[in-house]
């Protein structure tokens, strides 16, 4: 396996393992630039990527590429950005458009004097509507369970702002949210509408940049003057007083512009807690949708399309094989399918049921048919018994050395074997914010190899709600 092919399986993985808002906004554009001393260089698109990615997601990257290559490597983050003639000084991506120079034409007739008409461009190119081209309408195949959601996003994007809007989709982590609100977005496009496709976490990063930089005419303008609006994992926001301020202000004005707001999250509107009374009643009003897991059929035809696309033979009983094992999201099954073709690819041998076999009983997930069974009940249950505590004790407020390990293992189980977001683990535990349970997994992830104590107590925690 050479050391591109690592990262392309490493990215994959990656996508699997981190919280969504922190691939999409810091991972997705990562590119292998190259290796060298057992050091992966790897390409980011601005200094503020490669800050979060050095500083705070570094042990996760380096975590995953050591298992893939089967050694100890380290990562080095760079800003790489491709040349092109054009590109003039580096800008914040939510101002670009604002300092480019606006078309002047003069003219003038012999009974009157010069004037000077400014002209905004035609249809100008947003730096937020940077779209995956892989994510359309016509490569999104839906069961018959999601079969509602897809016609109801195929009606928003032929006809905006014209039936329901907002459109709010909601489910879990994999299951083909962001391709749909980029579908709607590239459909949108295409008729010549301006549109604008953000992760919640970017908008919150653009508002804080506007506020530091004294910009936030400039923010207001870029975000209140398109057609359609697509925001993804609208759920970072909760907790977020300054952002949900400004948010409420933005969806008033374009639905009162009769302009298309199109948003996804992790759970339903009623279901986000921390969120203010006024945003959750205005998600709710619109049409409300869920997403849920493929079914076996679907993963059998979401492999052979995948397969048929990259010009791969798939041998008899293949696709079958990995549908059957790979069975949480889709997300789960594209990381099997790469890690599948990379070692065919690496062995230069078909893809067969045996080969099949020995990729997925390596594939590196936990066991997927018990881990969308575990839920932050069961894990604040398991844990206070553990350490002879009530579950009021750790979600609490109070405070010692006991009670603060507990919780953060707690937390750390919560987000590693229950895959819930950090949101989420927030609002169980009694409405942290996801900052402080960030810095408690990081935290029980930096000390599991050298504390005794601590790796036993996570053992016996996780064999208990694994049934081991």
């Amino acid at each position: 396996m050479n050391a591109q092919d690592a990262w392309r399986i490493a990215h994959s993985q990656l996508e699997i393992q981190l919280d969504r808002g922190n691939f999409e906004t810091w991972l997705r554009a990562a590119t292998f630039l190259g290796y060298e001393d057992e050091v992966f260089t790897i390409g980011v698109p601005s200094s503020m990527a490669r800050d979060m990615l050095q500083h705070r997601l570094y042990k996760d990257v380096r975590r995953v590429l050591s298992d893939v290559c089967g050694a100890k490597v380290e990562v080095r983050f760079e800003v790489h950005k491709p040349v092109r003639e054009d590109d003039g000084p580096e800008e914040l991506p939510l101002f670009r458009l604002m300092t480019q120079p606006s078309v002047v034409q003069e003219t003038a007739t012999p009974s009157e004097p010069l004037h000077r008409q400014v002209a905004r461009p035609q249809r100008p190119e947003l730096p937020e509507a940077e779209l995956n081209p892989r994510f359309r309408f016509d490569r999104f195949i839906a069961n018959q369970a999601n079969r509602l959601t897809l016609e109801a996003s195929l009606s928003v994007a032929e006809y905006p702002a014209a039936r329901y809007n907002p459109f709010f989709i909601y489910g879990g982590v994999g299951l083909g949210k962001t391709h749909l609100l980029q579908a709607i977005a590239h459909a949108c496009q295409e008729r010549g509408l301006r549109v604008i496709y953000i992760p919640s976490e970017a908008f919150v990063n653009d508002l804080v940049d506007a506020i530091r930089q004294r910009t936030t005419a400039m923010f207001r303008d870029r975000y209140r003057s398109v057609d359609v609006l697509c925001v993804d994992d609208i759920q970072f926001i909760a907790g977020k007083e300054s952002t949900q301020e400004e948010f409420f202000h933005t969806f008033n004005h374009l639905t009162s512009y009769n302009k298309q707001i199109v948003l996804a999250s992790d759970r339903h509107p009623t279901q986000l807690a921390t969120l203010e009374d006024r945003l959750r009643s205005r998600f709710a009003g619109g049409l409300v949708m869920d997403l849920q897991p493929p079914e076996y059929e679907t993963r059998v035809a979401i492999l052979q399309m995948w397969a048929h696309e990259r010009g791969i033979p798939l041998e008899p009983g293949v696709a079958e094989r990995i549908a059957e094992r790979a069975s949480l999201n889709t997300r789960e099954l594209e990381g099997a399918f790469n890690q599948m073709v990379a070692t065919a690819q690496i062995s230069r041998q078909p893809l067969n049921a045996d080969m099949a076999d020995g990729v997925l009983n390596s594939f590196r997930a936990p066991r997927p048919h018990l881990r969308s069974r575990i839920t932050i009940e069961q894990v604040l249950a398991v844990a206070a018994d553990y350490h002879h505590i009530h579950v009021e004790d750790l979600v609490g407020p109070r405070r010692t050395a006991r009670l603060n390990q507990a919780r953060q293992i707690a937390m750390y189980l919560a987000r590693e074997i229950g895959m819930c977001s950090l949101v989420q683990i927030g609002d169980a535990f009694g409405g942290r914010s996801h900052s402080t349970v960030l810095h408690s997994c990081n935290k029980v992830e930096t000390d599991l190899p050298y504390d005794e104590f601590l790796r036993r107590d996570v053992e016996a925690i996780q064999r208990e709600l694994l049934g081991r």
